[in-house]
């Protein structure tokens, strides 16, 4: 299998007119899927576009599903947008990226524009298939080729493009499909936005094993109810969420009135997963098996996994497993060495999954994709995630905290000096520092200047995706600083409680 599309392929001959994806407006077939998807690509393709970036800017829906794959077809990658996310920040990607087309609904198509891109909607692109040009196409794409780009939040507040080849994705979607046990009888629940490097396994496996993905709405969650009747309307036997989404149900004590009657696998990636909010599932849905997966979007998704097997107490960590197969992690240490079990250090990851690097961000690229300092005979590259690790006494790794400054919150990977950047840009803001209390998972934000804090949650608003939002902002007279003259970030995480 050269790309993704070959699967789909394959689908249509044996599960033609199987239900692949559904939302609330419907569904649709493989066979459908897979010749709408050809439609938008033979549109495309005849815009002479490829090996390009293609924005596409889509609610979740059975629509963009089409739309992903046609990007596919036609020898072109894609970038999924967040269609809520302020302006500025769609900017910053669109500068980064300089997409050759943008590819959106209908009803959106007067909310997103860039300088000069071509822009089309959805209905626009439903042309005849013209199969001889793109067999032509399809002949010339290799798997080392881009298939898509996520971007994630960046240090120096600007967002990073990770791009993935086709090559990385069939790879790992190879070993999550098997190993998760994902088959035809499958029925998913999918939670996550497309947007995020999480949708990726139980989205793409759908079309890799013929199995059934229908999309949870994000409204549902402010009426829980409403997703134990979609999952037990549609007979939902797997989900794959963040943890804050199972953990609303735990806090709400959801199970109590009405339980999934199908589900047999659940299994969660992008935060902790706290013990607690797991031993309340265990209790209410004992037949199920639990899954915790691990890793970054410079992983495809998850490097590392852990299948529950034991009982745990509310105050232990989950582990986050060992490595996936044909995915080799280790731990290093700050002298480049080995650490021993017990040892804290960074994660790193060799092999298959790994994508290629950052979108125009050759020095990014550099720093976080580098040589193996454990191999000298010939050049390896690995992938520094910046998460702290150590291995325990059964050989599991157990997660401690980000390296640097990101944080993983609400399900999101974020750089806290993205919302500092953002923050600090506003007029009247001298300076600020953006904090996380893990124990709270809470972002604070305390800043100088002449703004109140009203004006400073509005204005934030205004430039943060919600999942950025400080949960508390806090206004100080004088910024305290470390002898070295910046901002005294340990002085803050451990007084502004007293603020």
């Amino acid at each position: 299998m050269k790309t993704i599309v070959e699967y789909l392929e394959l689908a249509c001959e044996k599960h033609k007119n199987k239900v692949a994806y559904g939302d609330l407006d419907g569904e649709i077939t493989f066979g459908q899927l897979a010749n709408k998807s050809k439609m938008i690509a033979t549109a495309i393709s005849k815009m002479n576009l490829f090996k390009k970036p293609i924005v596409l800017y889509f609610e979740k829906n059975t629509r963009l599903v089409e739309a992903r794959m046609a990007s596919t077809y036609s020898g072109n990658f894609y970038v999924c947008m967040d269609t809520t996310m302020p302006e500025d920040r769609v900017a910053s990607i669109f500068d980064t990226l300089e997409p050759a087309l943008i590819i959106t609904d209908d009803e959106l198509y007067d909310k997103v524009s860039y300088k000069d891109v071509i822009k089309k909607k959805y209905s626009d692109l439903l042309v005849d298939i013209d199969e001889e040009l793109l067999k032509n196409v399809y002949d010339k794409i290799i798997d080392t080729d881009i298939c898509y780009s996520i971007f994630t939040s960046g240090s120096t507040g600007k967002p990073k493009g990770t791009v993935v080849n086709h090559n990385s994705l069939l790879k790992y979607l190879e070993w999550f499909s098997n190993t998760m046990g994902i088959d035809e009888n499958t029925i998913f629940g999918g939670q996550t936005q497309f947007y995020f490097s999480a949708s990726l396994s139980d989205f793409y496996s759908t079309i890799v094993k013929g199995a059934t993905y229908y999309m949870v709405p994000k409204s549902y969650f402010m009426f829980p109810m409403k997703i134990i009747e979609l999952l037990n309307e549609k007979r939902i036997n797997t989900i794959y969420w963040v943890p804050s989404a199972l953990a609303l149900l735990a806090n709400l004590d959801v199970f109590k009135y009405a339980k999934p009657l199908y589900l047999k696998k659940i299994m969660f990636a992008g935060e902790v997963m706290h013990v607690k909010h797991l031993n309340y599932l265990i209790k209410y849905l004992p037949d199920c098996t639990y899954t915790n997966l691990f890793g970054p979007t410079e992983t495809v998704d998850i490097c590392s996994y852990y299948t529950v097997e034991r009982e745990f107490k509310v105050d232990e960590s989950l582990p986050i497993g060992k490595h996936c197969n044909n995915c080799d992690t280790f731990i290093l240490k700050d002298d480049n060495t080995l650490a021993k079990p017990g040892e804290k250090g960074e994660l790193c990851v060799r092999g298959s999954f790994l994508a290629q690097g950052y979108y125009n961000m050759p020095e990014k690229t550099k720093e976080a994709f580098c040589e193996n300092p454990l191999q000298k005979a010939y050049p390896e590259r690995i992938y520094r995630t910046g998460d702290l690790v150590l291995e325990n006494e059964r050989g599991e790794y157990i997660y401690l905290s980000r390296k640097d400054f990101q944080i993983k919150h609400m399900g999101y990977r974020i750089e806290l000096g993205e919302i500092e950047s953002s923050v600090t840009s506003l007029d009247n803001i001298k300076s600020c520092v953006a904090l996380y209390d893990s124990e709270k998972d809470e972002i604070i934000l305390i800043y100088e200047g002449k703004v109140k804090l009203d004006e400073i949650y509005e204005r934030v608003n205004q430039k943060l995706p919600r999942y950025m939002i400080p949960s508390k902002i806090i206004k100080v007279p004088q910024m305290a600083l470390n002898p070295n003259g910046k901002i005294d970030r340990a002085y803050y995480k451990k007084n502004y409680k007293n603020l």
